[in-house]
């Protein structure tokens, strides 16, 4: 069931990202907005396939919350070198563009980030899917057995009603234990038959009764 489950999700997930790619297509990348615009339908993308596995089961089920480490550790290193390089590669001569160009030289990466400029689409959906990783479930609320043991008996008709049965078999069993106990001391008596010893009758005769 687990497994047919996440199937569907990822193959819903998949769909929804394949819609969002198309919909990337069919913007105008000749100016800024359009340009973001079509970053934006990709990175969503990207987060479309890791929300696919967390709504699948992938982790614990539950709802959904942020991963702090993951997010710091992972998401905004990534985020960083994603967006330096999609900045770099605006189509047009913004603030941001003309300073992450001049920071570029001055680290002496030019090359690196000239060749990544080919790739921008992939790095903005990579982004995006790193940030569905930061999203982690809580998991099934488990009772503990000891609580739910000790805890007060719910008021209501079904469960007061089985709290005081319970009470009462608990009560009678313990008022029957020293009768019990006594009955279990009492020796078992002999068994009775119905045989009775003969008696036997010795006759003396007198000398009158001779004579």
């Amino acid at each position: 069931m687990y497994g047919l489950t996440r199937a569907t999700t990822t193959l819903i997930g998949a769909g929804v990202a394949g819609l969002l790619l198309w919909f990337a297509t069919q913007i105008s990348n000749d100016h800024i907005g359009g340009y973001w615009a079509r970053i934006g339908l990709v990175a969503g993308a990207g987060l479309v396939m890791a929300l696919s596995q967390l709504l699948g089961g992938w982790t614990k089920w539950g709802w959904p919350r942020l991963s702090l480490p993951v997010l710091l550790t992972a998401f905004l290193p990534v985020a960083f070198v994603s967006l330096w390089i999609v900045l770099a590669g605006e189509p047009s001569n913004g603030w941001f563009h003309t300073h992450v160009l001049e920071w570029t030289r001055d680290i002496h990466v030019s090359g690196l980030v000239t060749d990544l400029l080919f790739y921008i689409p992939v790095l903005a959906f990579g982004t995006g899917l790193v940030f569905g990783f930061s999203l982690d479930t809580t998991g099934p609320v488990a009772r503990d057995r000891d609580v739910v043991a000790t805890a007060e008996p719910r008021r209501g008709l079904f469960g007061r009603r089985r709290a005081e049965t319970t009470t009462t078999a608990t009560t009678d069993r313990a008022a029957d234990e020293p009768l019990t106990a006594e009955r279990e001391s009492v020796p078992i008596a002999p068994a009775r038959t119905d045989e009775r010893e003969k008696v036997t009758t010795t006759t003396h005769r007198t000398d009158e009764d001779r004579s």
